[in-house]
């Protein structure tokens, strides 16, 4: 198919997909907060705005019960879970969102886990009538379990098809003796994408205020990582001295159509060095391949594969084919009804053509691309606190959400000292709000994606329209003082205020129609 990047380069300002649906969302969450909450304008607010946050079911749907690890002390009474009785018979007077069917609570490390908390706490919990299957991923709770904690929680994931997860600790040697472990377990992200299969697909959250570092990007720019294999999946060795390194294939069963293939690849002669195996397979590059092709034509956004087949032809001409036939074969008239393209590139090319682009397309790229690749767009588009990130399967029902950063090592450290942070929760925040709008989707209950979409749109126009941010997004404003920033705590609470105005708003717009 012949297509070039200049398409992209030339490539109109794309509608909204969250302000197309505005006005649908809109009259959906209106209908529901008239019918269920208005019963007199004195009481909107305190049906809207309970005064102290609700508290959800936690279930693990296992044997192992988990809790709250110790290690971070007891995060629900600092954020108010707690309560009295009297708190919470008031609190079963206002009619929540109903939220159907349960969502998978995946908790973390770090200064995320106290922001996670709060989030869930003062934006979520208030709110949703919500089922929550809940699993301490704590890097101590993940020692305590032999790290089984992390596999229950992809099985509860793989039956409610909705996980939603904060950030958490991948040990290496420093943390091993830090945490005093067991042993240098894996990274839960890695066990979980390859429990579920799938691929990540990391967005920018976009805000006009904050500067990009790359001026001309103007629309996104998704980063589809392949989710399974090649680096993160290998096998190393040192080597210590002389000899031949070799690689072999033993097929099984006498009807096996391959044959046995040996493969010599190096001859070590001046002492010795490293070595490395690693492989993929037809079976999920094909999953990575529908569940790009599906979301570009969900987006109606171009996609291009990117891949080094020049110099790996076997392995990422592998890749190359697989797209190439699955496109042929499955998307192409429907690519070409909708007036958007699939295209192979070097990755090299791609990288750079990226940089001059204004944006408007998906790259599908291999696990380790992928992750260098969504660091770098992050980053450019103005911080790595602004991008989602979301597992999603082949068959497009299950999913994964998280922030795309890591547990914030320094500000945790601020924070156990008893000082306040400006740790940046807009990331955290969108896990749960693109968490919600699947389980919303799956359910058929439109509110439900309202409500996420609306608390979406709050945290932008916080930043936006507001002015207030945290320290990092103030420093890619060019801006260092204390007064140009404010603590995670405020920032927060200026989002609830946003959110709870525009329910106000939509009530009072469905009372006035009537």
């Amino acid at each position: 198919m012949a297509c070039s990047m200049r398409a992209v380069l030339s490539l109109q300002a794309r509608p909204n997909i969250y302000l197309q649906n505005h006005h649908r969302h809109r009259q959906s969450l209106a209908k529901f907060f008239h019918a269920n909450l208005w019963s007199g304008k004195n009481r909107l607010r305190k049906c809207l705005v309970p005064t102290t946050v609700a508290s959800a079911s936690l279930h693990t749907g296992n044997k192992m019960t988990y809790t709250k690890s110790a290690a971070y002390g007891d995060i629900s009474n600092e954020n108010g879970i707690s309560c009295s009785e009297k708190d919470q018979q008031q609190r079963q007077q206002h009619q929540k969102i109903k939220v159907q069917n349960p969502v998978v609570e995946l908790d973390g490390d770090e200064m995320t886990r106290i922001i996670w908390h709060r989030i869930k706490n003062k934006l979520i919990l208030p709110y949703l009538d919500l089922k929550i299957k809940y699993f301490d991923l704590a890097l101590p709770h993940r020692d305590l379990t032999s790290d089984q904690v992390t596999i229950d929680a992809a099985n509860a994931i793989k039956k409610y098809s909705v996980g939603i997860k904060c950030a958490t600790i991948t040990p290496d040697e420093a943390r091993v003796e830090e945490f005093k472990l067991k042993k240098m377990w894996l990274s839960p992200n890695g066990t979980i994408r390859n429990a579920l299969g799938g691929t990540v697909f990391r967005e920018p959250i976009i805000i006009p205020r904050i500067p990009r570092l790359v001026p001309g990007w103007k629309e996104p720019i998704i980063i589809g990582r392949h989710a399974f294999g090649d680096q993160y999946r290998a096998k190393d060795i040192v080597v210590k001295g002389n000899g031949t390194l070799k690689m072999v294939f033993i097929p099984e069963g006498s009807n096996s159509e391959d044959v046995e293939q040996e493969i010599d690849v190096f001859k070590f002669t001046n002492g010795g060095g490293v070595a490395q195996t690693q492989y993929n397979t037809d079976e999920s590059i094909s999953g990575f391949a529908h569940a790009s092709f599906k979301l570009a034509l969900a987006k109606s956004l171009p996609l291009y594969l990117s891949t080094k087949n020049t110099i790996l032809k076997k392995y990422d001409g592998r890749f190359k084919d697989i797209f190439q036939e699955i496109y042929c074969k499955d998307y192409k008239s429907d690519f070409e009804g909708k007036k958007i393209w699939y295209e192979h590139r070097l990755i090299d090319d791609m990288v750079a053509q990226m940089m001059k682009s204004s944006g408007g397309y998906i790259m599908a790229l291999k696990n380790y691309d992928g992750d260098v690749q969504s660091d770098i767009v992050a980053q450019g588009f103005g911080s790595l606190g602004l991008m989602t990130s979301v597992l999603v399967t082949p068959d497009g029902k299950t999913f994964e959400s998280e922030a795309a950063h890591g547990t914030v090592t320094r500000h945790f450290r601020e924070h156990q000292k008893g000082k306040e942070t400006s740790t940046n929760p807009i990331a955290s925040i969108f896990a749960w709000t693109r968490g919600l709008v699947h389980r919303g989707t799956l359910d058929k209950t439109p509110e439900v994606i309202t409500f996420a979409k609306t608390l979406e749109q709050a945290c932008i126009d916080t930043v936006e329209i507001d002015g207030i941010m945290t320290k990092d997004l103030a420093l890619a404003c060019g801006k260092s003082s204390k007064e140009d920033f404010v603590t995670t705590n405020i920032y927060l609470n200026a989002v609830e205020s946003r959110l709870e105005n525009s329910f106000r708003k939509i009530s009072l717009e469905k009372l006035n129609d009537q």
